[in-house]
């Protein structure tokens, strides 16, 4: 007969939660690696961010989605439908909460897509660090009043605080299983989609208010220099909507172009192992987030 401690287990399990309440942090955490982009503004991520955590027992596969939020245009449109769509595909949901007290309209607006929902819901409560415990007993109070979750946990994604705890809820709630992919895979994602997503990251960092939002990044070229090669010579466009963004993300004189692109270089070679050569253009694309064929050659289809 085979033992539980035999078994192996494993899922997809998705991270939803209002934008910018801490999903990709988690998501890094708990894989160990940064494959999914962090900023302290919200909707950074666009598409669902696959990455995979192996270990003896089992195989996790965690879905990063955009945050589930009232769209302003046809790129915001497609981020929600992803988010909403892998609710029904997936082993388990982790809804990811601020430790408000109350629940907020955008949380009540998520907890209204889970009316229907077969999949069992984990509530992830984050920054805990940030408030007192009585704050967080009258968040899980007030959300467990709303909805039956399989069980709640409380977390601080940047620290790492009780992630642990976090992880072996997870394990325990999720199906035997095969191994869906090899050990040594960490993302279904291209090289390519990562280092696209640095580079709108570090735009997402430097620049303010609606400029990054307007932002997407083409890799036009990826090759090894001919006369070293252990140098890779990368080629991107930032694109933004508007000749007053283009100005701001090139900066006077061409520093902040400068500076975004020092810092990405750093993640990049961190990510490939080797030293990078990058170049960055920016260019106009107007009104790129409602123009459907701009939106399916940036990849969100």
């Amino acid at each position: 007969m085979i033992s539980l401690d035999d078994m192996f287990k494993s899922g997809f399990v998705t991270i939803i939660g209002r934008p910018n309440v801490g999903k990709s942090t988690l998501m890094n955490k708990l894989v160990g690696e940064k494959y999914s982009i962090i900023s302290n503004k919200p909707q950074t991520t666009r598409n669902t961010i696959q990455t995979i955590l192996t270990k003896e027992n089992c195989q996790i596969i965690f879905l990063d989605t955009p945050g589930i939020h009232k769209p302003k245009h046809q790129l915001g449109e497609y981020m929600v439908k992803v988010a909403e769509d892998t609710l029904n595909q997936v082993d388990l949901v982790l809804f990811m909460i601020n430790p408000d007290g109350e629940v907020s309209t955008g949380d009540k607006f998520i907890l209204d897509q889970f009316k229907n929902l077969k999949t069992p819901v984990i509530l992830v409560i984050n920054k805990i660090d940030t408030v007192d415990k009585e704050r967080i007993f009258k968040t899980i109070e007030s959300f467990n009043k709303m909805y039956q979750f399989i069980e709640t946990v409380p977390v601080s994604a940047l620290s790492g605080e009780n992630s642990d705890e976090l992880l072996k809820v997870i394990i325990d709630k999720l199906p035997e299983g095969p191994k869906y992919f090899p050990d040594d895979m960490v993302t279904d994602q291209p090289e390519k989609f990562i280092i696209a997503e640095i580079i709108r990251e570090k735009v997402l960092q430097l620049l303010e208010q609606e400029v990054p939002h307007g932002t997407a990044v083409e890799i036009i070229q990826m090759r090894e220099q001919q006369t070293n090669k252990d140098i890779m010579n990368i080629s991107a466009v930032i694109y933004c909507e508007k000749e007053t963004h283009k100005g701001i993300i090139i900066g006077k004189s061409g520093l902040m172009l400068k500076k975004i692109g020092s810092l990405a270089r750093g993640d990049i070679e961190k990510l490939m192992g080797t030293k990078v050569f990058l170049e960055l253009w920016v260019k106009v694309k107007k009104d790129w987030r409602d123009n459907p064929l701009s939106l399916k050659n940036f990849g969100y289809k």
